[in-house]
């Protein structure tokens, strides 16, 4: 069974932009990389600064990915509330592919 988490954090209004310029670098490199068994998704939220994270599978493409070390390298000054890192269950899913 693939390992689902889900990472939620909210970063201070004036690093939001670059958060987001950050997360999207990650997605460059991992359409480069093309992992299987691997899904992934960053949501902005309403607020402009929170984003949440969904990983399905094996994280090890990320940990790979000199981009997404870029990403963390700062991640915890541009926070409000530093990320939270939840196991989930997918309960259910349309048009999802997980």
């Amino acid at each position: 069974m693939s390992r689902s988490v889900v990472v939620r954090y909210r970063v201070r209004p004036e690093a939001a932009d670059e958060n987001a310029r950050l997360v999207e670098e990650v997605y460059t490199a991992l359409a480069k990389l093309e992992p299987s068994d691997f899904r992934y998704a960053t949501y902005r939220l309403g607020d402009g600064v929170s984003f949440v994270h969904i990983a399905h599978g094996d994280a090890g493409p990320l940990s790979s990915l000199p981009a997404f070390a870029e990403f963390q390298r700062e991640l915890p000054q541009r926070c409000v509330e530093l990320p939270v890192v939840s196991e989930s269950t997918v309960v259910g899913s349309y048009g999802m592919h997980l």
